[in-house]
């Protein structure tokens, strides 16, 4: 396992749950470590919505009774967890970063990944921030603010799960879940240098069902491959409430992950063919795909030859967004984010023939990728084109789009597809801000993407660096 660092709020969550099985380690020490980490920096990255130290100190003496009679309740019994403030979680409000949600009702229910992190024994400590439903691809929203990047807190934690993301990099909790819409885990895992993975629809049960349809997945950010295959044994398998949902998986998702690279058929596409992409970051990627060569992968350039599909995924996304939001009154419209408010107008302008010719260029795209994996195997590719930018905008000054889908064009294609799709960092930028590469594999080819990103990782161990704010 090599060394550990000295403070457990940097440990794996693979790491810790090793350590409580040799009894070095508590789960209520884990947990305090996690909470004064908590204590001392979210004041400045403002990756919590929802703080609840005395439960989780409690959850925390459960888990490590548990322990000490050799029964723990499951894979991350004791490990800190945080849950993205879409997903219901019982005890605690959901108000989805939006002061249209009252706050004052019967929490009564659990998403089907909050309840099984629970039976397994994670000690849930509190709920990471979103934009406004989760709609964009940076995290500031009227009911909390801005959401920052530990690596420089004037620039975006990314999003939709920025508040998640923003948590692992920081030490704040080695698990959370997001959800990835249009590239939600992978964004702001690529901004803040950690692994967010979307696993093939289905794979992780959904409820409520989203507004947005069958482009949202719910997935983990973590600080290593292993703690995201760890936590996707964990939640994944079928649940009556999703209709949706695939079957239990056959085998663990941690079996796969030692597997050789060698001989194994990986495109490369540096923009996909039509991305614009800031020159460190192709070459940070470009440098990560050599390193896939070395460990015995048969790389090609290519592109995997599809235009741009991003009326189809605005159409799909911004109809949403207005179905969300059609119950609101005018008071409560007037205090949305303005630019979440601008998006229900457009997509109320789509009509019923408009969302049928999306999900058919959908369909077309995706059966092009299932078309395009007889070929190869994976396809890798930047998952951002550029480096964290200024907190608190949707878009970079000086950008060639508006809009986050015009500096997202690597993410959402995958969420049109519903691929399995993991970021993983790379390298950093001469500012010293992360970099991601994107690896996405065929639909249920969800272990031979894990195992691509852990072997890459393994490699490089960029994943060891930590934050300047600590």
């Amino acid at each position: 396992m090599g060394a550990q660092p000295s403070d457990l709020a940097d440990w794996t969550a693979v790491e810790l749950v090793s350590a409580y099985r040799r009894r070095d380690v508590s789960p209520v020490e884990a947990t305090q470590a996690v909470l004064t980490r908590i204590e001392t920096f979210d004041s400045a990255v403002n990756a919590y919505c929802v703080l609840d130290s005395s439960f989780a100190l409690a959850e925390a003496q459960k888990s490590e009774n548990r322990w000490q009679a050799g029964q723990p309740a499951g894979p991350v019994d004791g490990v800190p967890a945080s849950v993205k403030d879409l997903l219901l979680t019982r005890g605690w409000p959901t108000r989805r970063g939006s002061k249209s949600i009252d706050p004052d009702q019967d929490w009564a229910v659990d998403s089907p990944c909050v309840a099984r992190l629970r039976e397994s024994g994670a000690v849930l400590v509190g709920k990471t921030t979103t934009p406004e439903l989760g709609w964009k691809g940076v995290t500031d929203n009227p009911l909390t603010g801005v959401t920052r990047n530990p690596w420089d807190p004037t620039r975006t934690s990314g999003g939709s799960s920025g508040g998640a993301a923003a948590a692992v990099a920081a030490g704040m909790g080695p698990l959370a879940m997001g959800t990835d819409g249009g590239g939600s885990v992978r964004i702001p895992g690529s901004f803040c240098g950690v692994v967010g993975f979307k696993a093939t629809y289905g794979t992780v049960p959904i409820y409520p069902p989203s507004p947005f349809g069958t482009l949202a997945h719910v997935g983990p950010l973590t600080t290593t491959v292993d703690d995201a295959a760890l936590v996707l044994d964990v939640v994944t398998g079928p649940d009556s409430r999703d209709w949706s949902a695939l079957a239990s998986p056959s085998a663990s998702f941690r079996s796969g992950l030692d597997t050789s690279l060698a001989g194994l058929r990986v495109a490369y596409s540096p923009d996909l063919g039509f991305a614009v992409v800031d020159p460190e970051v192709a070459a940070a990627v470009e440098r990560a795909v050599g390193i896939l060569a070395d460990l015995g992968a048969h790389v090609e350039k290519v592109d995997p030859g599809f235009d741009d599909p991003v009326w189809a995924f605005e159409c799909l996304w911004f109809a949403g967004a207005a179905k969300a939001t059609e119950h609101l009154t005018e008071q409560q419209r007037s205090e949305l984010d303005p630019a979440l408010a601008r998006a229900c107008e457009l997509g109320r302008e789509f009509s019923a023939q408009d969302y049928l010719e999306a999900n058919a260029r959908r369909m077309n795209l995706g059966v092009a990728m299932g078309a395009f994996h007889e070929q190869y195997d994976l396809l890798v590719t930047p998952t951002m084109p550029i480096v964290a930018f200024e907190a608190g905008v949707e878009v970079p000054e000086g950008w060639t789009g508006r809009g986050w889908t015009s500096w997202t064009p690597f993410t959402y294609p995958f969420n049109l597809t519903q691929q399995p799709a993991i970021t993983v960092p790379c390298g950093f930028s001469a500012s010293g801000l992360p970099i991601g590469l994107q690896i996405v594999g065929p639909r249920h080819a969800d272990v031979r993407v894990l195992n691509a990103a852990k072997t890459y990782e393994d490699a490089t161990e960029w994943w060891k660096r930590r934050p300047v704010l600590l």
